[in-house]
């Protein structure tokens, strides 16, 4: 109890310091776009920690998702004149819809073959985005209603961490990860495999989707491109980089690529090459990521009882 009230009153100053620095000016505008930048990147690298990082699954797809949740918040913001607030949650329930159409097929597969079922996925996405005219095609979709802002950045990053945080210390996210370890050993424990596949693909679908509506009604302009393979690539580089299998680690990814990125932005002919090597060292020094630490195999099955699993297990999994 103590350790929770600790949490919120840290959580209340960090949002009510920020709160005050954009306020008075001291945080000016390009600064707070990076700041927001970073919002977005940690529940992009958090959510697709979920999928890869915790539950095993190789995904080259999570920008696509992201693509689904601000193309959907800027038609009902710029089309519709909804609210942000439910263009945003609405954002998140198409892109968890659209990850439980794909999971279903998809997640029956493993290793390469899923990359490149989630790859395939990704570019599918894009390209009925550039032909769509509806939403500016190629062009891009303009003139977005800016409703992104320091609070919603600020709580729906937050509210990832600790939804995906509470889901991995439940028994359902325990089942996710003794899928990551050892399917065979989780499917004699009664794991309905393809269910918590799927479901672990929706959630982190979900959030990738609140990522993709806070994006778009900031920019006030999208485009496909904006959303391709290298935005995937871009995420999981960010998940490696902190740690798979590590909330922190996605955290402290995010947080020190965005930074990187920054400061190197005043080299541009250099920056890509001091970037890679950054990377490559920290991949050659520490394998496992700035903050990840490989979970000793076995662990997650202690407090796993198959009859656990019986109400949500189904037969010819």
């Amino acid at each position: 109890m103590k350790k929770n009230i600790i949490i919120i009153i840290s959580l209340l100053i960090a949002y009510l310091s920020g709160q005050y620095l954009i306020n008075t000016g001291i945080i000016d505008s390009y600064l707070q776009l990076n700041i927001f930048l970073i919002g977005i990147n940690i529940i992009l690298a958090v959510s697709l920690n979920l999928i890869t990082g915790f539950t095993g699954q190789f995904s080259l797809g999570h920008a696509a998702f992201m693509s689904i949740g601000a193309y959907t918040s800027a038609i009902l913001t710029a089309k519709m004149g909804l609210p942000f607030i439910v263009a945003l949650i609405a954002s998140g329930i198409v892109s968890a819809i659209a990850g439980v159409l794909i999971g279903i097929p998809t997640l029956r597969l493993k290793g390469d073959y899923l990359a490149i079922a989630t790859l395939g996925f990704g570019e599918i996405v894009r390209i009925l985005a550039l032909n769509t005219d509806y939403i500016g095609g190629a062009i891009g979709f303009n003139d977005i209603p800016q409703y992104t802002n320091w609070t919603y950045v600020f709580i729906m990053t937050v509210v990832t961490v600790l939804v995906i945080r509470y889901f991995l210390n439940s028994f359902h996210g325990r089942a996710c990860i003794a899928i990551r370890e050892d399917e065979i050993a989780a499917e004699a424990m009664g794991v309905n495999l393809t269910l918590y596949k799927v479901f672990a693909f929706a959630i982190g679908a979900f959030f990738a989707g609140i990522a993709g509506s806070l994006y778009a009604n900031y920019f006030y302009f999208i485009k496909p491109d904006s959303f391709g393979f290298m935005k995937s690539v871009d995420i999981v580089v960010t998940v490696v980089f902190g740690g798979m299998g590590s909330i922190l680690g996605s955290i402290v990814g995010a947080i020190a690529l965005s930074v990187i990125s920054l400061f190197l932005q005043n080299i541009p002919e250099l920056r890509m090459v001091i970037y890679s090597i950054i990377l490559f060292l920290v991949m050659v020094y520490r394998p496992t990521g700035l903050v990840g630490k490989k979970d000793k195999e076995g662990k997650y099955f202690k407090g796993l009882r198959k009859e656990d699993f019986q109400h949500v297990s189904a037969k010819g999994n």
